[in-house]
């Protein structure tokens, strides 16, 4: 302690390198006894050299120790788990100690969170907008039956190339369920007018799928091949770019197969009988 008038200071010395590093030298470091008597340091503890911590890490004025591990050919969320159950099951955690994940883990799990409000919305304008559109729920809703079964082409794509879900998959169901309302869009547009035009359903139905064939092919080509080399990508980034695609690619084949087939017979099937457009509506009469 040094003292300065009224106040003290505690002063801590440390030795130089070489004589850290000497077992002997250390040994020989007096310590004072309560009675004013100096021993050695070497007579009430034992020094030796063993393996540490080289650095000892504090978040919150806790110490933190980090285990970091790379996953390979698997996803993230079930090893975690695995290794959650593994750690459950065999291993016990002295008091006062507690596990966090983090990493690309958190990243996903907060992600995934954000999803949960960020998907239901994304649907519920889109339906909002079709009816908006289309002045019917009834063909609103046959429109928006695209999403799910593109939504299943996505996932059997991922499923046949071996890939997890994952963020950007998630990104890519949801630029694909665009896709498939923009092409089912189309169609009913071109169908709705015939019937406005007092053509019969079905007849409407058909002629409509024949007269945008080339409109949703085109459509679905292009998404197509624009995404096909992210799809085949191998390089840095590859593991964002690639679920995405693939995801948006088989998507876009079940999306476009029932644009072109389903969608008129849904149509023919469900569909209004006519349209407060038509010329009808110019007589004064309205077809429901």
């Amino acid at each position: 302690m040094i003292f300065e008038g009224d106040r003290r200071f505690a002063v801590t010395i440390r030795l130089g390198e070489e004589a850290r590093s000497n077992v002997e030298t250390l040994g020989q470091l007096p310590v004072p006894t309560p009675s004013g008597a100096f021993v050695p340091l070497a007579s009430v503890a034992r020094i030796a050299l063993v393996d540490g911590p080289n650095q000892i890490s504090r978040e919150n004025g806790k110490r933190r120790v980090v285990v970091q591990a790379n996953v390979r050919g698997r996803d993230v969320s079930s090893v975690v788990a695995d290794v959650r159950a593994g750690i459950a099951r065999e291993v016990r955690l002295p008091a006062g100690t507690y596990l966090q994940w983090g990493g690309q883990f958190e990243n996903l799990a907060s992600a995934r969170d954000r999803l949960l409000l960020v998907v239901p919305a994304c649907f519920a304008l889109i339906v909002l907008l079709l009816y908006g559109a289309l002045g019917s729920v009834r063909d609103a809703a046959i429109v928006f039956t695209g999403i799910p079964l593109a939504l299943v082409g996505g996932v059997l794509a991922l499923a046949l190339r071996g890939m997890p879900f994952s963020i950007s998959a998630a990104a890519g169901f949801i630029a694909l369920s665009g896709i498939a309302v923009l092409n089912g869009l189309v169609m009913v547009t071109s169908i709705q007018d015939l019937v406005a035009r007092g053509v019969d359903r079905a007849k409407a139905a058909q002629a409509g799928a024949l007269a945008r064939l080339r409109p949703v092919v085109m459509t679905a080509l292009v998404a197509s091949l624009g995404f096909m080399p992210m799809a085949l990508a191998t390089g840095a980034g590859a593991e964002v770019q690639k679920p995405l695609a693939t995801v948006v690619i088989g998507g876009l084949v079940s999306a476009t197969l029932l644009t072109l087939f389903l969608l008129p017979t849904l149509y023919a099937r469900f569909g209004r009988r006519g349209s407060t457009r038509d010329a009808g509506g110019a007589a004064g009469t309205a077809v429901p």
